[in-house]
């Protein structure tokens, strides 16, 4: 499995991103220092995502960011994602493995103290813990957790966690102070006038927080 940096991850919204689209918001996302980009796109059928997939493997290849394919594993395998991320409603953890193999990384949204303490590090690599707050981009989401729970979410994590849920620029702090290795955002890069620009900004306060 290579070796992944969750600290600036980009969860890719077709809706949002429907300005400039999906793989051009990548690029300038992982231009402004996005480490890891997530397509998601509940919409489309396997084939659209492996033609997005595709297009976005190529803007990635060589800057050192991971793409990780949201649920679809027919279309992660295809695309030759670094990854897949599944959730709890979708397959469970060991068929997900099963299917990837062992090199591709697997990751596992989580909501609940529960569900954190069970995971298996034999077969998930990294918990999306979240959500922190209410989003829109999400409508189907559970309760928020707030910085609490996500410190309490991130301590019974068998492995590391990044945040998710409504997250910005000036939540960098708290989302580090609770543990977590790094922060899913979608609308504080997707959509805004200048992705790049956007992304420079959470990155700088990254670095700062971290050092």
């Amino acid at each position: 499995m290579k070796p992944f940096d969750l600290s600036l991850y980009l969860v890719l919204d077709p809706e949002l991103c429907a300005g400039i689209g999906m793989v051009e918001t990548a690029r300038l996302a992982v231009t402004g220092g996005a480490t890891m980009v997530q397509l998601r796109d509940k919409h489309a059928s396997t084939a659209g995502m492996i033609e997005t997939g595709r297009g976005l493997k190529q803007v990635l290849e060589g800057t050192g960011a991971l793409l990780i394919v949201n649920d679809d594993v027919e279309a992660a395998i295809a695309i030759g994602a670094d990854g897949l991320h599944i959730g709890q409603d979708d397959m469970d953890a060991r068929t997900a493995r099963a299917m990837i193999g062992p090199d591709m990384i697997l990751g596992l949204s989580v909501e609940t103290e529960l569900l954190a303490r069970a995971v298996d590090p034999d077969l998930v690599d990294y918990t999306g813990v979240g959500p922190v707050f209410a989003t829109p981009t999400k409508t189907d989401h559970k309760q928020p957790i707030g910085f609490d729970g996500l410190a309490r979410l991130v301590k019974a994590s068998p492995v590391p966690s990044v945040a998710i849920g409504g997250l910005k620029v000036e939540h960098v702090a708290e989302v580090f102070t609770a543990g977590a290795k790094g922060l899913a955002v979608v609308s504080a890069i997707c959509g805004t006038p200048d992705p790049e620009a956007a992304t420079r900004r959470i990155a700088a306060e990254i670095r700062k927080v971290r050092s």
